[in-house]
């Protein structure tokens, strides 16, 4: 059982092969009242090389039950109980420790290059730690710049991952880097955040370092290395950082039809009520979905499709325009538009008074949706006006649809879609436009510009031209 004077009941070590774990957890185990059980959730072992059961449990009961291990584990250890946890062990254990801030975290990081080539070489070395120099394997594998790039952007996934459980949560962490596991002030340091009254007299060298040699020199392509890492953007100058909020699924919005199998996920301002008039000619309507009526339709639907429509970003946001009178989302951006851009809606029921108001209306709107999405305003970033990209990320949460189609090709994919499942096509219906007035009528390269500006994401993301 810990002692109840701890700061933490247990710990986990965050960290990656060839990251100087062994060494770490070898120091952190000559601590009194701090035991760590190694790689607990390793896909292959519990703890260590060879070993299939620790605390009276064996990999099937712990992988059936992690939740019930890592109790095992802290209740028969004396003391502070602890792992070493990599990102591709068991999903499930992160959440578990991730929720429990009386699970101190500890985030052991190295040079990713040097720990990429560490990990080439025990890799062809098959020699994963060294206790004895005698037994040194020597290799000099081949740089290989796409299997580098790979492995990064696999850590740096996990790792922003693991940030952004710390934020939300309102945790902290113990960072410890590779070159810091051999000063003997940063690991009392770290006794003390895990709040253990014991400190190390002397480093633990159990484990030697395999590889001390200068990069270039642990490689058999040096030149082709350096090559290759110079065309790598190491400060992510290319990134352009997204300050639109992740959107839910919207379940209750998707539409589906008695008569098919066929799921229809809206994006709103894209077509919607000619789909649903579409969907219509096939039976009635479904009333709307949660989540899990969505699950009972796909089981009692086998082989179904499921599908969206795009819009040119700015033939959508003119739709939202064109309905500047809705009562669902407009009311919160008449006082902005005022206020902050200087712009008057019409009072409510009277229109604009000329087509050249109308269209200064439009320019402003883009330019608010810009200032929106770019999370300059206190404004809610509302689904008539987010991005489809945005809108399509909500729905991966719950599923992605498997065909995305362009309104203008919006016959051609419905044909080909309904071929797919053997249904007869049946033509679009003609849903009349609620424009005050045709967008050709008032397009130009100012409101090009303006929407691009607002929805570049989706104009990059989509590669959307211009809209004329």
């Amino acid at each position: 059982m810990p002692d109840l004077n701890t700061r933490f009941s247990s710990f986990v070590i965050f960290a990656e092969m060839r990251t100087g774990s062994n060494f770490l957890e070898a120091n952190l185990n000559s601590l009194d009242g701090v035991t760590c059980h190694g790689e607990t959730f390793n896909p292959y072992l519990i703890g260590g090389e060879g070993k299939q059961e620790m605390f009276g449990i064996d990999m099937a009961g712990r992988d059936a039950d992690p939740a019930g291990f890592l109790r095992a584990m802290r209740m028969q250890t004396k003391g502070l109980a602890g792992f070493r946890y990599f990102s591709d062990h068991d999903p499930r254990v992160f959440d578990l420790v991730m929720a429990d801030p009386a699970c101190a975290k500890i985030i052991l990081t190295r040079n990713q290059l040097e720990s990429f080539i560490s990990w080439r070489i025990a890799m062809e070395s098959d020699q994963w730690w060294l206790a004895n120099t005698k037994h040194l394997k020597t290799v000099r594998p081949r740089f290989d710049l796409a299997e580098f790039n790979a492995r990064i952007d696999q850590l740096q996934q996990f790792q922003r991952k693991l940030v952004h459980a710390l934020q939300t949560t309102g945790q902290t962490a113990y960072y410890i880097d590779y070159e810091d596991i051999r000063d003997l002030d940063v690991l009392n340091g770290l006794a003390s955040f895990l709040g253990v009254p014991a400190r190390i007299e002397a480093l633990d060298f159990r484990f030697k370092k395999q590889n001390p040699e200068a990069i270039a020199e642990k490689v058999s392509n040096p030149l082709e290395m350096q090559q290759g890492l110079a065309t790598l953007d190491w400060f992510n100058q290319s990134h352009v950082p997204n300050f639109e909020p992740r959107r839910l699924a919207a379940v209750p919005q998707y539409v589906a039809s008695e008569g098919a199998d066929l799921l229809f996920m809206p994006i709103k301002y894209a077509p919607e009520a000619q789909l649903k008039k579409w969907l219509q000619s096939y039976g009635p309507l479904l009333p709307g979905f949660d989540r899990q009526s969505l699950r009972k339709w796909k089981a009692a639907h086998p082989g179904q499709r499921s599908f969206t429509v795009l819009r040119h970003p700015l033939a959508r946001a003119y739709a939202a325009w064109c309905d500047f009178t809705a009562k669902e989302w407009m009311p919160e951006l008449r006082p902005y538009l005022k206020r902050v851009h200087k712009f008057q809606l019409p009072p409510k029921g009277k229109p604009f008074e000329t087509m050249e108001e109308f269209r200064a209306g439009f320019l402003v709107f883009l330019e608010l949706i810009k200032h929106v999405l770019a999370g300059r305003t206190e404004l809610r970033v509302m689904a008539q006006i987010a991005s489809q990209g945005a809108i399509l990320q909500g729905f991966a949460q719950v599923q992605s649809p498997d065909l995305l189609i362009r309104e203008n090709k919006l016959a051609e994919g419905l044909t080909c879609l309904c071929a797919d499942l053997g249904l007869d096509a049946k033509a679009l219906p003609t849903v009349a436009d609620k424009h005050l007035y045709p967008l050709a009528q008032l397009y130009g390269p100012d409101l090009e510009a303006a929407a691009r500006d607002a929805y570049w994401r989706d104009y990059e993301g989509f590669g959307f031209r211009n809209w004329s």
